[in-house]
């Protein structure tokens, strides 16, 4: 398996969001410097030097200062020579034009803010650190820089948010001309804020209706714009679809770095430790840092192909199936695919295997069909 991609794991964040379960701490008193040390030298212990995309996330990579921002492009474009995709995580408060240029120095090319919601009280119930104003500020900053990708991310089915107020903060990112746009409905994750909230009767989330309204607004209305549908939660304009995260989806090798990251390489797929003092105990003891690490049999490859390959309207390659496991997708789910396809939920073009628009919408049903036939 050769592979061309790396994630990158910062896991600092100026303030803990309620919905989030990444790995991530409040970075005030957190050995950050010694974090990014350790870091560096996990990148140059590995085997791989050239690299078609790498994301950097977090936590907020852009939590950093900038001169630790600074150190670390530096690192990260002296290891490796990245040919393609250098994606950048950002927080619309934390995008100066200073740093956004900085960045743009060192070769980032595509940055996913995380801007959630327009709406100033939703912001505060997600316990998000920027303003509204601050959105159009950073995109205006990474515009000046001249950052040739900018993708906002936003969230529906939140806790006190109406139709109106989703369709109102899609069209306001629609009306910056932004080049990508990943929208996901809100799932409550254990050991969240918010999750500990609604376990004691505190939170109140729309029912699964109303979500589901939410996201048909959705395809109905990004099917108007410039920004076709090319995964069950992205679109992109042409030419600036994530070619990052497509490898996830094509069920491709990665490598991962950083506290918390997780990595597939030569069949083993590998979590890092979670606590940053675990991290660098590892690193500074010339250990891997690894939690766990398993090598998916066959049968769970092929669920992941699957599953994973489902997400992208284009589907699932019958082709790279039969070349992958030696096997027609046919052999092996014969009966769910003659069972979605009569309940329209997916098409089957005889080169590929796709959702349909509602396939799409309750995705998730589609896909235990597939863990179930192996």
């Amino acid at each position: 398996m050769e592979v061309k991609s790396a994630y990158i794991h910062i896991p600092f964040c100026v303030k803990i969001c309620t919905y989030c379960d990444f790995n991530k701490y409040f970075i005030q008193n957190q050995p950050v410097d010694q974090y990014l040390d350790c870091l560096i030298n996990e990148m140059k212990q590995s085997e791989v030097r050239s690299l078609e995309t790498v994301f950097v996330g977090g936590g907020t990579p852009t939590a950093l200062s900038y001169e630790q921002l600074e150190k670390l492009l530096i690192a990260i474009t002296e290891i490796f020579e990245i040919k393609g995709e250098f994606s950048f995580e950002a927080n619309p408060d934390e995008l100066t034009l200073e740093k956004v240029q900085l960045l743009r120095d060192y070769g980032v090319n595509r940055l996913s803010m995380g801007v959630q919601t327009f709406k100033p009280e939703l912001l505060e119930i997600l316990g998000r650190s920027h303003k509204t104003e601050d959105i159009y500020r950073a995109v205006s900053n990474a515009r000046q820089a001249g950052i040739p990708s900018i993708s906002l991310d936003l969230m529906y089915h939140l806790p006190q948010q109406s139709l109106e107020d989703f369709k109102d903060s899609l069209e306001k990112a629609l009306s910056m001309d932004i080049d990508h746009i990943s929208s996901y409905g809100l799932i409550l994750e254990p050991k969240t804020q918010f999750y500990n909230m609604y376990r004691k009767g505190q939170l109140k989330i729309p029912n699964e209706d109303v979500g589901e309204e939410m996201y048909e607004y959705l395809l109905n209305r990004m099917h108007e714009t410039e920004l076709h549908q090319y995964e069950i939660s992205n679109f992109g304009k042409k030419g600036h679809e994530s070619e990052h995260n497509k490898v996830y989806w094509k069920n491709e090798g990665y490598y991962g770095f950083g506290a918390g990251a997780s990595g597939y390489v030569n069949g083993e797929r590998y979590n890092n430790v979670n606590p940053v003092n675990h991290y660098i105990k590892k690193i500074q003891n010339n250990e891997r840092p690894i939690l766990d690490s398993v090598y998916p049999t066959e049968s769970e490859q092929m669920e992941e192909e699957m599953f994973l390959g489902l997400r992208m309207n284009q589907g699932v390659s019958r082709k790279r199936f039969n070349q992958k496991f030696n096997k027609t997708i046919d052999d092996v789910y014969d009966e769910a695919i003659k069972d979605l396809k009569q309940r329209e939920l997916i098409y089957d073009t005889g080169d590929y295997i796709s959702l349909t628009e509602r396939g799409k919408v309750i995705g998730n049903l589609v896909f235990e069909a597939f863990l179930l036939n192996v």
